[in-house]
């Protein structure tokens, strides 16, 4: 069994019967006989004592189950294999789960009373469920790190002084500005829930903009803070790219707020967020000058559990596109977190999470700082501070043993001229 065109295909039955409720993913979809074969090898699992949550196949692929409050298996099948393969799918049954929470609630998936009706109300969470499976997007990666991909702009304090006094207005403590996909200011309450919240609903804006709305109030779940109890989320464009939402109660109406607060608040800053959409996909200001031996970085914040990362293209490193360069950072991400360096939720998590931790984390009473991966494309390195980590790609003529000096002077640089 392996899927032709390399994606991945998600499958979602109801956990007691087998029920199909939807397929997502891959061009060519799986036959009905195997995906009856899939569920049944996991409930004969089941009734034996066993828990089947992942193997690998003869052709190579990868397939991993997952089954949420007894009510609701997910299933992921994928071309690749291995333990980097294994990290990607749990992480995305557990996303995919939680985005079904966040447009439907928990007691609709957890107490079906009519599989029919649920199967129609689930379509709502295609879009979201798609946007979590598209392989290739560019310069998101926060569904993957579970750390919130941020855009650190010019003028923050402007920002953050109009975020916050937005929010206010709205009888909200929970506001966000989106940029390009990325948050480039928040309140501190919106940056106090739970991080794969912050992901989901930056995912959710994405995918409500692109229907291509001005303004929309949509009923949200919060996974782990509100699971059974809607807030409403309102959200406004203010320019192509960029988004401004806050999580409220009954009022304002949406065109009250519309009306009323987005030119208020918005309007003077017109100029500053055309400079925020200007950074484009690099994600750092203009006073962070990165070395022409950096050809992809990605830099997360252990304490706040955000994230940049951008790709720098030059003229005499073009043998990497900009797409394989974003591959090839998501790949580093998972060979150093899954052999060497720590996950914090991974390590509290389920018993299926902790076995991904590393045979070398597991034998040994330290924490590996540093890593490196030579390879015919690139050269990456892998440094953990207390405080943050950095996944960085180099040209494979960069000498091996001045990675971890073009490392340390990257992460010094970008501190130094952004307190990240």
């Amino acid at each position: 069994m392996m899927l032709q065109d390399g994606s991945t295909q998600l499958l979602c039955l109801t956990a007691s019967s087998g029920v199909p409720l939807f397929t997502r993913g891959a061009s060519r979809q799986l036959p009905f006989s195997v995906i009856g074969s899939l569920n049944g090898v996991h409930m004969f699992g089941g009734g034996q004592g066993a828990v089947l949550s992942s193997c690998e196949t003869e052709a190579g692929g990868g397939v991993v189950w997952r089954v949420f409050q007894d009510s609701v298996m997910l299933i992921a099948v994928s071309r690749g294999g291995g333990k980097e393969e294994q990290v990607r799918l749990r992480r995305l049954l557990e996303n995919v789960w939680s985005c079904m929470v966040l447009v439907l609630g928990q007691d609709e998936l957890v107490h079906v009373k009519n599989v029919e009706r649920l199967k129609k109300e689930l379509r709502s969470c295609f879009s979201l469920i798609d946007l979590l499976l598209e392989e290739k997007l560019e310069g998101i990666l926060g569904s993957l790190t579970h750390c919130a991909d941020s855009l650190l702009p010019p003028n923050a304090s402007v920002l953050q002084e109009t975020v916050d006094g937005f929010a206010r207005a709205a009888d909200s403590e929970f506001g966000c500005l989106i940029v390009h996909g990325r948050i480039a200011s928040a309140t501190e309450k919106w940056w106090r829930l739970a991080p794969q919240e912050v992901i989901l609903l930056s995912a959710f804006v994405r995918s409500l903009s692109s229907s291509g709305s001005a303004s929309c109030d949509y009923p949200v779940f919060l996974p782990q803070g509100s699971p059974t109890v809607a807030h409403r989320l309102l959200r406004f464009q203010l320019l192509p790219g960029a988004d401004v939402c806050v999580l409220c109660g009954p009022t304002p109406p949406l065109h009250e707020a519309e009306a009323q607060l987005v030119g208020r608040f918005w309007s003077p800053l017109v100029e500053t967020l055309r400079e925020c959409l200007a950074l484009g996909e690099r994600c750092l200001p203009g006073s962070v000058t990165l070395r022409p031996d950096v050809l992809a970085l990605l830099l997360i914040n252990r304490e706040t559990r955000r994230s940049v990362c951008c790709v720098q293209m030059f003229p005499h490193h073009h043998t990497l596109s900009k797409t394989r360069r974003w591959e090839l950072l998501r790949s580093f991400y998972t060979f150093s977190t899954s052999r060497y360096f720590s996950q914090e939720e991974a390590a509290c998590g389920p018993p299926e999470e902790r076995a991904l931790v590393g045979d070398f984390l597991q034998g040994f009473s330290h924490q590996p700082q540093q890593c490196y991966l030579v390879t015919e494309e690139c050269k990456s390195f892998g440094l953990q501070t207390p405080q943050h980590q950095l996944f960085l790609l180099s040209p494979p003529d960069v000498p091996t043993f001045a990675l971890r000096t073009v490392a340390t002077q990257t992460l010094a640089d970008i501190v130094a001229a952004t307190g990240f």
